[in-house]
C-alpha cells in the first residue's frame, strides 16, 4: 500500500501567467493498494471528502489515467490496483485539484513499481498531461516555483517567499472551467502590455521575497489574462476593492479561477478574510474564505 498526498497550489500571482505557482496547506490524499493478478477485478476506485460524488469512479478517472501513464511511458502493462481518494481541495476552483490528481496517480505508479523514475522524470510527465506546469511544479516541489520552457525540457527556479505574506483564499460556491477562462484570452497581445508584465513580474519577486507592501501592490497587476477574466467571476470587483480597503496588498485571480487569492500581511489577516466574505455576501454568493500556509514539502509518500 503507498499514500501519496498532494499540496493544493495557486497559479499566475497576477503577472506569472501559465509560469509561476506555490503551494498551499490544502490536501488530496491518494492511497494505492496493488490487487491480484488473477482478480476478475482490475481496477476499483472510492472517493470520500470534499465534492466526492461529483469524482468518476471508472477508468476515466484522472488519477487512474495518471497511473496507466505512468506503465505506458515505460511500456509495461497497468497492473490491477484500488485507488482510495480522499478530497480536501475543492473541484473546478483554481486550487490545482487536476495537477494533485495527476500527480498523486504518477507518484503512486512510480511507488508501486519501486521508484524507476526520478522526481525529474515525474515532473515532466506530469506537465505533459496537464499541459503546463504552473501547477504541478509547485505541487510535486513544494514552495514557490517560477518553471521556465528550455529546449523541451525545463529549468524550475524555487522563488522565496517572504513568511509574513499570508495568502488568503476566497472559494466560492460557483465554478469556472479553465476552457472557460482560457476561451476569452486573446491569441495576440501588444508590445505593451507584454511589457507591463515583464517589468511587474520582476517586481513579483522581489516583493514575495522582501515583503515590500509598495512593490506587492504594483507587482500583482496584470494584462495578460486577469482583465479578461474578471467579468466570469461575479463579485470580483468588489471583493478585490474590500479585501484592498481592509490591508490585503493586492487581490488576483488565483490559477483560472474563481477562487480569489488575497496576499496579506500577517496583521491584518482577520480584517480581509471578514471584508471578503463580507462583500460575496452581500451580492448572495456563498464563499469559504480561509487563510492558508505555503506548503513547503510538496508531495508525501507513505508506505
Amino acid at each position: 500500500m503507498t499514500l501519496v498526498t498532494v499540496p493544493a497550489t495557486t497559479a499566475n500571482l497576477g503577472p506569472g501567467f501559465d509560469c509561476i505557482g506555490a503551494a498551499l496547506s490544502l490536501y488530496n490524499q491518494f492511497q494505492f493498494t496493488p490487487l491480484d493478478e488473477s482478480s476478475t477485478n482490475q481496477l476499483t476506485i472510492t472517493v470520500t471528502g470534499t465534492e466526492a460524488q461529483r469524482v468518476t469512479t471508472d477508468a476515466s478517472n484522472l488519477a487512474y489515467q495518471s497511473f496507466q501513464k505512468f506503465y505506458q511511458h515505460l511500456g509495461k502493462n497497468t497492473p490491477p490496483v484500488a485507488i482510495s481518494i480522499k478530497l480536501g481541495i475543492p473541484l473546478a476552483r483554481g486550487l490545482g485539484s487536476s495537477a494533485t490528481a495527476i500527480l498523486g496517480g504518477l507518484m503512486g505508479a512510480n511507488q508501486l513499481a519501486g521508484e524507476l523514475l526520478s522526481k525529474q522524470d515525474i515532473m515532466q510527465l506530469a506537465i505533459e498531461i496537464e499541459g503546463h506546469p504552473d501547477n504541478v511544479v509547485p505541487a510535486l516541489l513544494g514552495n514557490c516555483q517560477l518553471s521556465v520552457s528550455q529546449d523541451h525540457n525545463w529549468e524550475i527556479c524555487p522563488i522565496p517567499w517572504h513568511p509574513e505574506i499570508i495568502p488568503v483564499v476566497a472559494i466560492p460556491d460557483f465554478e469556472l472551467s479553465t476552457q472557460q477562462a482560457r476561451s476569452v484570452l486573446p491569441s495576440q497581445i501588444s508590445c505593451h502590455d507584454a511589457i507591463f508584465n515583464l517589468s511587474h513580474m520582476g517586481l513579483l519577486v522581489r516583493g514575495l521575497a522582501t515583503n515590500s507592501p509598495q512593490w506587492l501592490k504594483v507587482a500583482l497587476q496584470d494584462k495578460l489574462h486577469q482583465p479578461y477574466r474578471q467579468s466570469l467571476i461575479r463579485g470580483y470587483t468588489q471583493v478585490q476593492e474590500t479585501a484592498i480597503a481592509a490591508g490585503a496588498y493586492g487581490m488576483v485571480i488565483s490559477g483560472a479561477g474563481p477562487t480569489l487569492l488575497a496576499l496579506t500581511p500577517s496583521k491584518k489577516v482577520e480584517s480581509v478574510v471578514a471584508a471578503m466574505k463580507d462583500a460575496w455576501q452581500k451580492l448572495e454568493v456563498t464563499a469559504q474564505v480561509v487563510p492558508l500556509a505555503l506548503d513547503t514539502q510538496g508531495t508525501r509518500i507513505e508506505d
